[in-house]
């Protein structure tokens, strides 16, 4: 979806329509949507013609751009869970691993990259209570095994709202939570995690419709990306008037929320109260 996105950046920029772009490269207007949404493969040959369509001639961001119509080929990690994962959250771990900047707000849960094994299984069983044990631990092992990029050199910055309420659900039960709480407690301390909370007493917010996520990433014309994961599908969202709505509401809360210093304080007050 990253090179995707940036096609149709480029394509929109030049004025040029799908139907045309999908001339060029010896295909439809429907195959273009389908490459700019990321839901079907690249092939190097058609990204250059496009990329020339465009007017693309720097050097060093055709090789910047080739390189990521090879790389968006590549199967990633998670491809050996292939089967448990609808495609629409395959394209999400693909951008969560290509980020620089992740920006979160939950409301009922604790963020999946923060969650420990045991919380993490809770969660998963509310939604697949019929699967067998075999296909259980595969997804906990999922979501264990995406806690790994917030230990890489290049990790990506984590800056996480929870709502007050996350602190307070037992999910898994109450010794669950506890472990689940103190996990939060030392990764305040961790360099690329800024945690907050958004508290009881606050009333109404910025972002009470619901969770979000806005992912950044390092390519310097490509926008942020805004995703809304639902029941059985999710949203992506990074058309820039959509996107400016959530990085307003995202930062208002930042505001709104109690200040990440005060954090460690609410996460024991809250170990007291469970």
């Amino acid at each position: 979806m990253q090179l995707g996105g940036r096609l149709r950046a480029l394509r929109e920029v030049r004025g040029v329509t799908r139907d045309e772009a999908g001339w060029t490269i010896r295909g439809s207007e429907s195959k273009i949507s389908r490459m700019e949404l990321g839901r079907v493969g690249f092939k190097e040959r058609d990204v250059a013609d496009l990329l020339k369509l465009y007017g693309v001639e720097d050097p060093v961001e055709l090789a910047e751009m080739l390189a990521l119509a090879r790389a968006a080929n590549a199967p990633g990690w998670w491809s050996q869970y292939s089967d448990l994962l609808p495609p629409w959250f395959q394209n999400y771990l693909g951008l969560e691993e290509a980020a620089t900047l992740i920006r979160t707000y939950e409301v009922q849960f604790v963020p999946g990259l923060l969650q420990t094994e045991a919380y993490a299984r809770s969660v998963i069983l509310l939604g697949h209570s019929q699967k067998d044990a075999r296909e259980l631990d595969r997804r906990v092992e999922l979501r264990m095994a995406r806690k790994r990029i917030l230990g890489i050199p290049d990790a990506p910055r984590l800056w996480a709202v929870i709502d007050e309420a996350v602190l307070r659900r037992p999910i898994g039960g109450r010794e669950v939570l506890r472990e689940q709480v103190e996990e939060l407690l030392e990764l305040t301390e961790h360099p690329k995690v800024r945690l907050q909370v958004m508290p009881f007493w606050s009333g109404g917010h910025a972002a009470a419709g619901g969770a979000f996520t806005i992912l950044r990433f390092p390519l310097r014309d490509l926008p942020d990306m805004v995703y809304i994961e639902q029941l059985t599908s999710a949203i992506y969202l990074d058309k820039q008037d959509d996107v400016d709505r959530y990085l307003a509401a995202v930062g208002r809360l930042f505001i709104e929320a109690e200040p990440p210093d005060r954090t460690p304080d609410i996460l024991r007050d809250a170990l007291n109260q469970i």
